[in-house]
């Protein structure tokens, strides 16, 4: 057998594989899957490098995949690899599954990246690339030479998300980054040209990529563009791939059932079924079978790795002995520790607004966290992730000594950018904009929270305080949307986000703490535009980092429990010195984080806010924000509407957020 027959034949089988897979679940999109096999195929047994040995090796090539339907095209050429077994194969989509119908991350078995929402896997790639050129500029060539390959389909071209990270990519010269695009003109539910009638080549082209269109079906022509994108010196490379949707399905009568839209989003079926496996070269009653051609052929590519990647080792064995201190820190970066911070330096400005505590607190990270990335959507000025450029600058092409992003106004973009640079392992990343514009984050924070990613989200403008920028700019209905994350448990039972919005300069310290600490979950914080004044004193602050506490000067006996978060505290503060004038006993409790509370102890909870005490909860949100807190016995006063332009202190007095209202509305809740 030739070597062109011999690819054929492998690829041949990731489709018998793939396809047998989706027909015994009777799920799945085996149509993507065969189309794509043979640019998988050549890309896994002749270009990707790993370490069969040590899958999490920090050298080894990255690959991406953004169609997370064509799940089962990745897992056979997984099992290829031996990463997967036949019997797993056959448990696609089944419960407790290795093979889920949407790849979850797992290094181990070689899937960087957890995919579905289409245009967040070659995102997640674009962040992967950035970080290897930051950790290229501080490890030097030896330690940082790995490529980044993508896989993207047709929606995610359509995707919105594509023009960022296109944009992006291009602006920054990522010719680390490989992505193959698999162009077959058919999608779920119709052929691409109903919904799109554009120029690809052009429009990356204009981003500043390297373009190649091939043959997605021939290896030969796959094989040549992939090693002209591994040359290429300045710019990331697409390889635009026609490929044939369902290559190699038959119908009921033997006639072809390639390039239709059935085949997308569904098993192909009884005999339909069949006949593909049989044109395809595989035994209908035994499909799952590795084909002893292809067995050797994955085989003597993992021999060809042994000697690639020994050579590798040993080169990086010599720059750790020429770099000791160097090699000490990528291994405490790759290891995914919490960084060591002092920050017994920081000193915050009394009565600040909290966005303004936070760029402090940034300040410190910028140089004491050497492998800190942080970035804002064209807000760095106000959202004050100025404070951590201020001790850098910006990531360029040419030079990625900086630690500053500036991903322009591409909130999602960021945020999935971010989020690969940590998938790609080395870099702790942070980004920063708008609190109401993290409505356009939400899929981000989701892939976050599935994936455990400990991105630091920088929110500010936290309330309708913004003011004159009217409604539109100001969130409302987010914190409950956010706080709902705090809620849900991912895999490992971890709340799925941890939620801090701080209630004064210091806390904000407390808060900004906690978030480099975890390193296991994304962390959100969510600050505020306006100055607040600072907390009674003697508040024990570090009291925070048990999700709720108790703010000093409370009442030791109390007629009621006032609660708050971020702001709002401060407005309790006010209003309770108006009820302890009728002789009303107060207790003050700032809750930063309602789902850190929720882990302490339930007695600790308890004597925080008792079941059977009155309690009364202030938010600039939703009132549902805090009505769990409050009880069968409490009443929350928030937001039923959206908000009003005007100053922000106009707004306090006319939507009632002030120490008078606090006191009519507690007087009227303690009448009842």
């Amino acid at each position: 057998m030739n070597s062109k027959d011999l690819m054929t034949r492998a690829a041949d089988n990731i489709r018998i594989l793939a396809a047998s897979m989706v027909e015994k679940a009777k799920s799945g999109h085996p149509g993507g899957a065969m189309g794509g096999a043979d640019f998988i195929n050549v890309l896994f047994s002749e270009f990707l490098v790993y370490d069969p040995e040590n899958p999490t090796w920090s050298g080894r090539d990255r690959f991406y995949l953004d169609p997370g339907h064509m799940s089962p095209m990745l897992y056979s050429a997984l099992a290829l690899q031996g990463r997967f077994t036949i019997d797993e194969l056959k448990a696609f989509r089944q419960w407790e599954s290795p093979t889920p119908g949407h790849p979850e991350r797992d290094v181990e078995r070689g899937i960087e990246n957890t995919s579905g929402p289409l245009g967040q896997g070659h995102t997640f790639a674009v962040g992967a690339a950035i970080a290897e050129k930051f950790l290229e500029a501080r490890l030097g060539h030896t330690m940082m030479q790995h490529k980044i390959y993508a896989y993207i389909s047709d929606g995610g071209i359509q995707e919105e998300i594509s023009q960022g990270a296109g944009r992006m990519a291009g602006l920054l010269g990522l010719n680390n980054l490989i992505m193959f695009y698999d162009s077959n003109d058919i999608q779920l539910s119709t052929e691409c040209s109903v919904v799109m009638e554009e120029d690809t080549e052009a429009k990356y082209k204009s981003w500043g990529w390297n373009v190649l269109n091939i043959n997605g079906n021939d290896a030969d022509e796959i094989r040549q563009a992939l090693q002209e994108a591994i040359e290429e010196k300045s710019r990331p490379t697409l390889i635009i791939g026609k490929t044939v949707m369902g290559k190699g399905a038959l119908q009921a009568d033997g006639s072809s059932y390639e390039r239709t839209i059935k085949t997308h989003g569904a098993p192909l079926g009884g005999d339909a079924y069949i006949n593909t496996i049989k044109n395809l070269g595989g035994d209908p009653e035994n499909p799952f079978v590795i084909f002893p051609e292809t067995e050797k052929l994955y085989a003597c590519r993992r021999e060809e790795l042994k000697h690639i990647v020994a050579e590798r080792k040993n080169e990086e064995a010599e720059w750790t002995k020429g770099h000791p201190a160097q090699a000490a820190q990528m291994q405490e970066w790759f290891e995914g520790k919490a960084p060591k911070v002092d920050w017994s330096a920081l000193i915050q400005k009394e009565g600040c607004a909290t966005r303004a505590a936070s760029a402090a607190c940034l300040g410190i990270l910028a140089e004491q966290v050497p492998n800190m990335v942080c970035s804002s959507a064209d807000l760095s000025n106000s959202d004050k992730t100025d404070g951590f450029l201020k001790k850098t600058h910006d990531l360029q092409r040419n030079d990625f000594s900086g630690a500053f992003l500036q991903a322009g106004v591409s909130e999602l973009t960021m945020a999935c950018v971010c989020i690969g640079m940590y998938l790609h392992g080395g870099v702790i990343p942070a980004c920063g904009t708008f609190f109401v514009f993290s409505d356009y984050m939400k899929p981000a924070v989701r892939m976050a929270a599935l994936m455990e990613v400990p991105i630091k989200f920088i929110w500010t403008h936290d309330a309708f305080r913004v003011g004159e920028d009217g409604p539109t700019h100001e969130p409302v209905e987010q914190e409950a949307q956010i706080r709902l994350m705090e809620k849900l448990k991912n895999h490992h039972g971890k709340d799925s986000v941890r939620v801090f919005r701080p209630a004064d300069a210091d806390e904000t310290t407390v808060c900004w703490q906690m978030a480099m600490e975890n390193m296991e979950t994304p962390t959100a914080l969510v600050l505020s535009r306006q100055d607040i004044s600072k907390l009674p004193a003697g508040t024990n602050y570090q009291e925070a980092r048990k999700g709720a506490y108790i703010v000093a000067g409370s009442d030791e006996q109390y007629d009621v429990i006032l609660f708050a978060s971020g702001s709002e505290v401060a407005t309790l503060v006010a209003g309770a010195e108006l009820l302890r004038k009728d002789n009303i006993k107060v207790r003050i409790v700032s809750v930063p984080s309602e789902g850190l509370f929720r882990q302490q102890s339930k007695e600790y909870q308890e004597m925080i806010l008792p079941a059977e005490a009155k309690k009364f909860g202030l938010t600039a949100g939703l009132p549902v924000t805090l009505e769990g807190l409050a009880g069968s016995n409490g009443r929350v006063f928030g937001l039923t509407s959206f908000g009003f332009s005007a100053p922000y202190k106009v707004l306090d007095e006319k939507l009632g957020f002030t120490g008078e209202n606090v006191y009519r509305q507690v007087k009227d809740f303690l009448g009842k």
